[in-house]
């Protein structure tokens, strides 16, 4: 997959207040895809930010589930120290015919808005 399939995904989580950092990617010869990143979970609306992204890629709706998986990724704890180093996260897509751009149509839908704006992201 062109590297270029993957920038409108990557401009949007970089929007996102609590990612940190470089966001990787890759593709499989099959055409599946990943998208992985940090988030800060001391950032005020971390845990705001892996419910809203779990919600939406991971089962938004019985009848509307997306063919993507939202997930955590670690090395073992016992090698490389506490999760503020060594956790991330990973957007996994299971089907070629769901591109980068059309994950982040659904995320920017569906996500607080504008994103950036953290004031959108508050809860009462």
């Amino acid at each position: 997959m062109d590297d270029r399939a993957f920038t409108k995904l990557i401009e949007y989580l970089e929007k996102v207040p609590a990612i940190r950092g470089a966001i990787g990617k890759g593709s499989e010869a099959d055409g599946c895809w990943w998208v992985k990143f940090d988030i800060d979970i001391h950032h005020q609306f971390a845990w705001h930010t892996v419910q809203e992204l779990g919600h939406v890629l991971n089962y938004m709706s019985v009848n509307e589930r997306l063919p993507t998986s939202f997930h955590p990724v670690s090395p073992p704890p016992y090698m490389n120290g506490g999760p503020d180093e060594f956790l991330s996260w990973v957007i996994e897509c299971h089907n070629p015919e769901f591109k980068p751009g059309t994950c982040a149509e659904w995320l920017v839908g569906r996500l607080p808005n504008p994103v950036e704006d953290l004031g959108q992201w508050a809860t009462e």
